[in-house]
């Protein structure tokens, strides 16, 4: 608001702020809707999408010379920011599983509290030195656009895991294979002059009950 005042010389400066209030509401609407059409870590790449787009909004503030320019600049970041917010849940519950989901989005929660307390001294203190927020905006361009091009790393990470598990399951099912391929050939065929082991053991168990039969028949 304090740019606005300085660079435009202008006192409605709260429209900008319920264009973004407005615009988040819509984009929480309409991109949780899409993320529901997103099966499993595909959600990520809006999620990615988002955090460009509003990282490339805060560096256009200071290229916008007119107001109007500014209210389209916060209606974009406030539709993607409504799609941070809206998709967060379900791309944590994607990416750690609905045991860790609680823990992960209160991990996301308490990094995202350093920046935002930290971050309007910062933005104060280069004004005073510089005379311009114009370093402000640029720099809080930067930390969405780095965070979504490490977030693009992760589907690729699912990939290989989902890759190495397969290949794990694969490995499995050889050796259960050849474990009972081995327990076939020890149990050999009847007239080759060695007795299977199902009838040794079916050969104890007879004889084991026998006498136990003869017992309760002669009692009757």
């Amino acid at each position: 608001m304090k740019y606005v005042e300085e660079t435009l010389e202008l006192q409605n400066e709260e429209v900008l702020l319920m264009c973004i209030g407005i615009s988040s509401g819509v984009g929480r609407l309409v991109f949780g809707r899409v993320a529901d059409y997103l099966a499993g870590s595909n959600k990520v790449f809006l999620q990615v999408g988002s955090f460009f787009v509003i990282g490339l909004m805060s560096m256009m503030i200071p290229l916008c010379q007119s107001f109007g320019g500014l209210i389209a600049v916060c209606l974009f970041m406030g539709l993607f920011d409504g799609c941070f917010i809206s998709i967060m849940a379900p791309v944590a519950f994607e990416l750690v599983g609905s045991e860790n989901v609680s823990q992960a989005i209160g991990f996301l929660l308490g990094l995202m509290s350093i920046p935002m307390t930290a971050g309007p001294p910062i933005a104060g203190f280069l004004r005073d030195s510089l005379g311009t927020y114009n370093l402000a905006f640029y720099l809080a361009g930067v930390p969405p656009m780095v965070g979504g091009a490490v977030l693009c790393i992760i589907p690729w990470i699912q990939y290989k895991k989902h890759k190495n598990q397969k290949k794990q399951k694969a490995l499995e099912g050889e050796t259960a294979t050849k474990i009972l391929d081995q327990d076939s050939k020890n149990i050999l065929v009847p007239g080759s002059g060695e007795p299977q082991k199902e009838q040794k053991i079916l050969f104890l168990l007879v004889l084991h009950f026998i006498p136990e039969m003869k017992n309760s028949g002669g009692e009757k």
